[in-house]
C-alpha cells in the first residue's frame, strides 16, 4: 500500500509573488488567491455557501442583460501583487477574451460578491472589500450566514473617496433596480432542487 507524497508549499520570492505567478505555479491547491504577494488557500466549504452561490448565480443567469455575465470564483487581477478571487463576478460580456481566460480586470467587473465563511471573516468582511473598492468595481454584495440563512449585505461605490457605502441589508429577499434589476427568494436555499 502507497503512501501519497508530501506535499512541497511553494517558497515566496524576495517581495512576494505576482499575479502572474498564479498561472505558473504548479500544484496551486484549488481556489489560492493573492492578497498583498501572500497566497491564501481556501479551505473545505460548507453547504450553506454552496447553495447560497447556486442561488445567486442561477437567478443572476436568468436575469441579467445581454451585456453582463456571471463567473463563479474567477480571480480580478487589482493589480501587480493582488489577485484575489471572489466568490462570485458580474463582468461585462465583452471581458471574456478567450476560455483559457483565468483573471478580470477591475475595469471589467460590476459586482463582487463575497460569502462569509468562518475562516474568511477578515478577508471578506474588511480586506477585499476595501481592495475591490480601491480598485473601482462599482458593487459589492457581502453574504452572511445568520442562523442558516443568508443576509445580503449591499454596498455601492462612493467614487470620490473609493470606498463602499451600505445602501441594504436583505434578510428574506434581495430586490434591486441597480446595477441591474433583479429579485431574489434568499429563503429558497431551503428548497431541494
Amino acid at each position: 500500500m502507497g503512501t501519497e507524497p508530501e506535499y512541497r508549499w511553494p517558497r515566496p520570492p524576495q517581495g512576494g509573488y505576482t499575479a502572474e505567478d498564479l498561472d505558473r505555479l504548479p500544484d496551486l491547491p484549488p481556489h489560492t488567491e493573492l492578497i498583498d504577494g501572500s497566497l491564501s488557500v481556501v479551505s473545505p466549504q460548507t453547504a450553506f455557501r454552496e447553495r447560497v452561490l447556486l442561488l445567486l448565480q442561477s437567478t443572476l443567469l436568468q436575469a441579467l442583460p445581454s451585456e453582463f455575465d456571471v463567473y463563479r470564483e474567477m480571480t480580478v487581477t487589482l493589480s501587480q501583487r493582488s489577485r484575489p478571487e471572489p466568490d462570485l463576478v458580474v463582468v461585462r460580456a465583452e471581458a471574456l477574451r478567450n476560455l483559457r481566460q483565468t483573471t478580470f480586470a477591475p475595469e471589467d467587473v460590476v459586482l463582487a460578491v463575497e460569502v462569509v465563511s468562518p475562516d474568511s471573516e477578515t478577508r471578506d468582511r474588511r480586506v477585499k472589500p476595501a481592495k475591490y473598492a480601491a480598485a473601482g468595481i462599482p458593487h459589492f454584495w457581502r453574504v452572511e450566514n445568520v442562523d442558516d440563512r443568508p443576509v445580503v449585505y449591499v454596498h455601492e461605490l462612493d467614487p470620490a473617496p473609493r470606498t463602499y457605502a451600505l445602501t441594504g441589508i436583505h434578510h428574506d429577499e434581495l430586490k434591486l433596480t441597480v446595477p441591474f434589476t433583479v429579485q431574489i427568494d434568499l429563503t429558497a436555499i431551503d428548497r431541494r432542487r
